[in-house]
């Protein structure tokens, strides 16, 4: 009964939006529609956690669900510009890859006795990349040559990210 009540939650039901968003991102049809629905992904994601941080409640769940529904907009709007012909495979890989490998160390994390006390959270190296995965969608939409350049700092951006979230664990572990 308590998860339930945390879902509803303010910042809780932002979150949970995105899931509704990147449904209507696949059955959009239109760019102007899917430029919206990427804004107000990233608007709800801005305002889950100032809300949760600014007026309460911050919950275990909340913390749990931002990262998911942000994961599940970014793999369905790569998916869609992967099927559309929008993204090479290559592509759509870079921009999942920090995705994939934090997910690789979250199970890794989970399995090693030493590191199951330690809590993820979010970081600024991986917030940045979900900006920058974003905005390359709005690239995409708007001018698919500007996405060019912008997919390639997304691969760098990653890099960093999950360099510092092993960093991280690293010395959560030493600890």
């Amino acid at each position: 009964m308590r998860a339930l009540s945390e879902l509803r939650t303010l910042p809780n039901l932002l979150s949970i939006s995105r899931l509704a968003l990147a449904a209507a991102f696949v059955l959009a049809d239109r760019a102007d529609v899917r430029i919206v629905l990427v804004m107000i992904a990233l608007a709800t994601d801005y305002l889950d956690g100032w809300i949760a941080r600014q007026f309460g409640p911050m919950t275990r769940m909340g913390a749990l669900l931002d990262p998911i529904t942000d994961r599940v907009f970014a793999l369905v709007g790569v998916s869609v510009f992967l099927f559309e012909g929008r993204l090479a495979t290559w592509e759509y890989f870079v921009m999942i890859s920090r995705d994939l490998m934090t997910a690789i160390g979250f199970l890794v994390a989970r399995a090693m006795p030493s590191l199951r006390g330690v809590a993820f959270q979010a970081r600024f190296a991986g917030k940045l990349v979900t900006v920058l995965q974003l905005a390359t969608f709005i690239a995409i939409l708007i001018r698919p040559r500007a996405a060019d350049p912008m997919i390639l700092v997304v691969a760098v951006v990653s890099l960093w990210a999950v360099v510092d979230y092993t960093w991280m664990l690293h010395k959560a572990r030493a600890r």
